[in-house]
């Protein structure tokens, strides 16, 4: 079976795996406890936030534990914008019309909840979010700019240095969700809260980060025992955190090769795959884009239909977010980029691992199961009439 669902979950690396051990069996202390097993855990916890910030560019302190990415961007999203709203009133937030689930999710609680209200910015048909718009839609009120560094549908990468220098100039904190981004672009950030998530890059699920500077106030969301400087209350995943240290360590160590040997694979299978499959059409940015992913739409094609029958012929792919796969919905970021409900909803993505082989049979066997599927959908329309 070729596994080409990176983006969704990467399978544990041995090496992460070896280093959480201890901390799931002989090391099971609390880091609160002051004996010895409390002490060790907490001399572990605080190794890995060391190293964690070592590879984001940030201080130590800046590093908040979390179960994954979902709730490092609720906490960054709404723990920013509130604790603004707390002290000057702020209730407005920026963000774009093709970000995870998790983020728009976030701004339309603080909608509901908190009375806020939100400029949801359009993308062009690529997926760019154009800097100078953000700058356009902040207000004297902006609490926060939520943008992705790199969207997990598409594999569109955002000018998010311009768009962070806009933030600067105006005041307003920037939020990156760099789920997808981690071992595939630099991730230093210190003047923005930071999303990351381990399970992407060879940690277990439930295991991520947030990396939110000092100098920007934050409410939490959990309250409790005070943990991870008040920030995330509840007692700390040493094993989770040593996980993602270990992972992020070696993503970043491999970083710059891994991208130059899979981007070659990626543009070598996207040829293929247009030049096998007739109404096949990439999307996303055709340059700026992460090195692992490639999504097509496919005319005249049910993505789900052939997913299956692509599983049937050994190839394990995805038709879009792992986090929206249960909607019926056609992909909300396809949409944004102008592409209409029918053809979204034939979206097919491969994401690929950074240690991948060539892929010209995945190629082809998307090409058979197309006709295979596209026969069938003749037939059945010859039968009915």
């Amino acid at each position: 079976m070729m596994y080409l669902d990176h983006a969704a979950s990467a399978p544990v690396r041995r090496e992460v795996l070896v280093a959480m051990t201890p901390h799931l069996t002989s090391e099971f202390g609390n880091p609160s406890s002051v004996h010895g097993a409390g002490e060790r855990a907490r001399a572990a916890l605080d190794d890995a936030r060391r190293r964690v910030a070592r590879v984001v560019g940030a201080r130590t302190h800046d590093v908040v534990f979390t179960s994954g990415g979902t709730e490092a961007n609720n906490l960054g999203i709404k723990g920013i914008a509130v604790a603004a709203a707390l002290a000057r009133g702020a209730r407005h937030v920026v963000t774009s019309a093709i970000e995870h689930s998790s983020v728009l999710g976030s701004a339309r609680a603080l909608e509901r909840i908190h009375g806020f209200s939100s400029t949801v910015l359009p993308v062009d048909c690529h997926g760019l979010v154009d800097p100078d718009r953000v700058d356009a839609a902040i207000r004297d009120d902006t609490a926060l700019v939520a943008v992705g560094y790199a969207n997990n549908e598409v594999g569109t990468v955002q000018p998010i240095l311009d768009i962070e220098r806009v933030c600067e100039r105006r005041g307003v904190p920037l939020h990156i969700d760099a789920v997808q981004a981690a071992g595939w672009l630099p991730l230093s950030f210190p003047r923005s809260s930071l999303a990351v998530s381990g399970h992407k890059i060879g940690t277990p699920k439930g295991t991520g980060a947030l990396i939110a500077p000092a100098r920007i106030p934050l409410e939490p969301l959990f309250h409790g025992g005070g943990q991870e400087r008040g920030r995330r209350a509840g007692t700390e995943s040493v094993a989770g955190a040593v996980a993602l240290a270990t992972a992020l360590e070696l993503a970043e160590a491999e970083r710059a090769s891994a991208a130059r040997h899979v981007e070659r694979i990626r543009d070598e299978f996207v040829a293929r795959v247009l030049a096998l499959v007739p109404g096949a059409v990439l999307t996303g940015h055709p340059s700026r884009r992460l090195p692992h992913i490639a999504s097509f739409t496919i005319a005249g094609a049910n993505g789900e239909t052939v997913l299956t029958d692509l599983e049937r012929r050994g190839v394990l792919a995805s038709s879009g977010s792992a986090c929206s796969s249960a909607s019926e919905d056609a992909s909300h970021v396809l949409l944004a980029l102008g592409i209409d409900d029918d053809l979204a909803r034939t979206a097919i993505r491969f994401s690929l691992a950074a240690n991948g082989t060539e892929l010209s049979s995945v190629a082809s066997a998307l090409a058979d199961a197309v006709a295979s599927h596209r026969g069938r959908s003749t037939d059945s329309v010859g039968s009915s009439l």
